[in-house]
């Protein structure tokens, strides 16, 4: 029986449409019906994620390739429009100032058009070797508890994957992205003793907060730079203190953010800054420092190495698909790393590269996330296209065995 042609954008338009920031269950069933539509069967697990599965022939030899993006999104509302572009919505480049269609709304293009891409790859593929997936979970921007189920990272969960490639979509301007940084929180609690502030009694934790700030600020003083995502950085965020404006504090917190290299884990950052806050407060401090509690684990950094093959064939697809779309020669196609932390986190160590339309920011500020999301149909054609080419190449018969 012949199916209806898959189109990306008009299923981008559906999706935009679709409510996924309170729940994702009207999102969830519109990918679960495009499936059943194709011919393609689907089951939802792991607190709600979403998995099909397209199997060769001779699965084993491998690789497994997964597809993964997540259907939230968040706030602001940004009502649903397909028009050209704005002047502010055109490509940098000098060689494409013609206007052109975009689609705008809530997850254009955090992650609803890369969502389009990968769907429209998996559902154009016929893989020889190996076998494909395709995951998507339903929590990435609060906790990802689905992601965390569905690969074993929660309490009493099994890895549902066991993927050797991922392919993770989020807006990376179709370009092929390779590592990002981590993102911890944690918090820095100095305990002293309470007195009256007349007397020369009690000990200071918000005093003592000045070493406190010290250790903080100095703690990747001698950090080596990582070759693809530079040097770590840790920022105090918030802090608190003091009960009474006539009493020496008791208690003081201060928050801090975290953005983390390999190889750091979060367990490592928290211990070797209780140590680093240790040798700048007075004795009769005391120190907790304390990552905050959260169901899922934290997004850790990740990095693959940009001549991995996965790579390789990504950034080569988008490539030549941007040639094809006619887009801009120097739009597409480079090997970078994601400028934010996300679910591909939990794919580590395997080969991982986050890709997709549209962007994070562009010259004229925040897309994502932000009042003026927008994605370029044009490049979600071609992305499209890029995955269905990344597919072929990693997946044909005469690619290398796992």
């Amino acid at each position: 029986m012949s199916r209806p042609p898959f189109d990306p954008v008009s299923f981008l338009e559906r999706a935009v449409q679709t409510p996924s920031h309170e729940s994702v269950t009207e999102m969830r069933e519109l990918v679960v019906e495009t499936l059943d539509r194709h011919g393609v069967e689907s089951e939802v697990v792991a607190g709600g994620c979403v998995l099909a599965e397209k199997r060769s022939s001779a699965p084993e030899p491998g690789p497994h390739l997964v597809l993964n993006t997540h259907l939230d999104t968040v706030t602001p509302h940004v009502p649903f429009e397909r028009g050209p572009a704005r002047r502010d919505e055109r490509a940098t480049s000098a060689a494409d100032q013609t206007p052109s269609d975009v689609v705008r709304g809530r997850g254009a293009c955090d992650a609803k058009g890369p969502l389009a891409a990968l769907l429209s790859g998996f559902l154009a593929a016929d893989p020889e070797r190996g076998r494909l997936t395709l995951a998507l979970t339903p929590d990435e921007e609060s906790l990802s508890l689905g992601g965390a189920a569905l690969t074993g990272r929660l309490p009493g969960t099994d890895d549902r994957l066991d993927g050797d490639l991922f392919l993770v979509g989020e807006p990376t301007g179709l370009d092929a992205c390779t590592a990002a940084k981590g993102r911890f929180q944690g918090t820095v609690e100095l305990s002293g003793v309470a007195a009256h502030a007349a007397e020369r009694a009690g000990a200071n934790a918000v005093a003592a907060a000045e070493g406190a700030l010290a250790a903080i600020r100095t703690f990747d003083a001698d950090a080596d730079e990582h070759p693809q995502l530079g040097p770590p950085k840790l920022t105090p965020t918030v802090i608190e203190g003091g009960a009474a404006t006539n009493q020496v504090p008791a208690d003081c917190e201060i928050t801090v953010d975290r953005r983390s290299v390999p190889p750091e884990t979060a367990e490592g950052f928290r211990s070797s800054l209780a140590a680093a806050v240790r040798t700048r407060v007075p004795d009769e401090i005391g120190v907790d420092v304390a990552l905050t509690d959260r169901e899922s684990p934290f997004f850790e950094a990740f990095s693959t190495d940009p001549d991995h093959e996965l790579v390789e064939a990504v950034a080569g697809a988008a490539r030549a698909a941007g040639r094809s779309g006619g887009l801009p020669t120097d739009r597409g196609g480079a090997v970078r790393p994601f400028g934010a932390a996300t679910e591909a986190s939990y794919f580590a160590p395997a080969p991982t590269v986050v890709f997709g339309p549209g962007d994070l920011a562009d010259d004229a500020g925040a897309v994502a996330h932000a009042e003026r999301e927008y994605v370029r149909v044009r490049e979600v054609t071609a992305a499209a296209e890029a995955v269905e080419r990344s597919i072929t190449d990693l997946l044909d018969g005469a690619g290398p065995s796992r």
